[in-house]
């Protein structure tokens, strides 16, 4: 008896063992604000000072951010990624790296896993697009590989393609003359406004955009 009592027991704990492992909390900290000089990857764009801070997972560094996160659901938050480059030359003799710290994407946190990842966003330029969320949608000007167009997108996340891209004209350099979107709700829509204060408006329904006549009233909640 004794025998299938130790049986039963030992089948139960292989049962609950990987249950209890899955279910384990993961801490998920900030460090201290620390300012440290940005540089990006035009020479004509001056480098910058920005604040930024570490992102700890159950005590241990994974990754350097920067900005306020963004609140997705209970369980996912995103925040933008600050890199350190090794700037050292070919022939400079050091024995240690040269950091160069320069503004990355952006980043998913799942609170319940502890898992990073990188968010999927075509065309944008971490030096010059400004990104807006709004629950799991993000807006933003992407700038084309050659750095002549400028477009109008919107990502969702979990989905590999944008719901909405859209000519906004051309770039100025290396400035886009692109103000960060404008979100509303009720219905909910989001606003571009280009160089020569054009604007553009479009609701987003589910996985789809359509574009908001000018003679259509904005009677959507900021």
């Amino acid at each position: 008896m004794r025998f299938f009592l130790r049986i039963a027991a030992y089948c139960l704990l292989i049962v609950v063992m990987p249950a209890l492992a899955v279910s384990k909390p993961h801490v998920i900290t900030f460090g201290k604000w620390t300012v440290v000089k940005a540089s990006t990857n035009s020479d004509q764009r001056p480098s910058d000072n920005l604040r930024v801070r570490p992102l700890y997972v159950d005590g241990r560094l994974k990754e350097f951010t920067f900005g306020i996160p963004h609140e997705v659901t209970e369980q996912l938050f995103v925040v933008r990624r600050m890199v350190r480059v090794n700037d050292l030359l070919p022939q400079e003799a050091a024995s240690s790296p040269r950091w160069n710290w320069q503004r990355g994407g952006w980043l998913v946190i799942d609170r319940v896993t502890g898992h990073i990842s990188q968010t999927n966003l075509p065309e944008f330029d971490p030096d010059s697009s400004s990104a807006t969320w709004y629950r799991d949608y993000v807006a933003y000007c992407g700038i084309s590989n050659d750095g002549r167009k400028l477009s109008a997108v919107v990502m969702q996340l979990g989905r590999r393609k944008p719901i909405l891209k859209k000519p906004l004209g051309d770039a100025a350099g290396d400035d886009t003359e692109c103000a960060p979107p404008d979100w509303q709700r009720a219905p909910t829509r989001v606003s571009f406004v280009s160089r020569a204060d054009q604007k553009s408006t479009f609701a987003v329904r589910g996985h789809s955009v359509e574009v908001v006549a000018d003679d259509e009233p904005e009677d959507g909640t900021e």
